[in-house]
């Protein structure tokens, strides 16, 4: 087998490689901000089919909206619907932030770090006060 020339042993290998015992990226605010952009992005697709059963309920008749309403009524169905709402408002906000890093802003990277901790937060934040006006009107 050929052996690697000297140079081909200084190129730097990929980040999910290790190197003895340290991994060569760690764990920041934008690759938690991208993680959470997929996830939501399949969340608000669960919310859309969501939307569809409610509206196929709406027009089917009392009796399958009364199955709807008993399912999202429960406390199970509490639960996903604030994950769906987590993951539209969410979505909606890291898609603003990768917009502007379209456009070519923000990429420096205290900036790129403020603004994917900013809109992760942000994500939560908006959610809670959603379901808090939803449930105090």
């Amino acid at each position: 087998m050929a052996q690697a020339s000297p140079s081909a042993r200084k190129r730097p290998i990929s980040p999910h490689l290790m190197d003895g015992a340290r991994l060569h990226w760690r764990w920041g605010p934008a690759m938690l901000s991208s993680i959470l952009h997929r996830v939501s992005g399949v969340g608000a697709t669960v919310g859309i089919f969501l939307l569809l059963w409610w509206l196929g309920a709406l027009v089917s008749g009392p009796a399958a909206y009364a199955t709807f309403h008993g399912l999202a009524s429960a406390w199970y169905g509490k639960v996903v619907l604030v994950g769906v709402s987590w993951a539209v408002i969410a979505h909606t906000i890291t898609g603003i932030r990768h917009f502007v890093l379209d456009i070519g802003a923000g990429y420096e990277l205290g900036q790129n770090n403020l603004w994917a901790t900013v809109s992760t937060l942000l994500g939560f934040v908006l959610t809670a006060a959603f379901w808090a006006a939803l449930l105090l009107r």
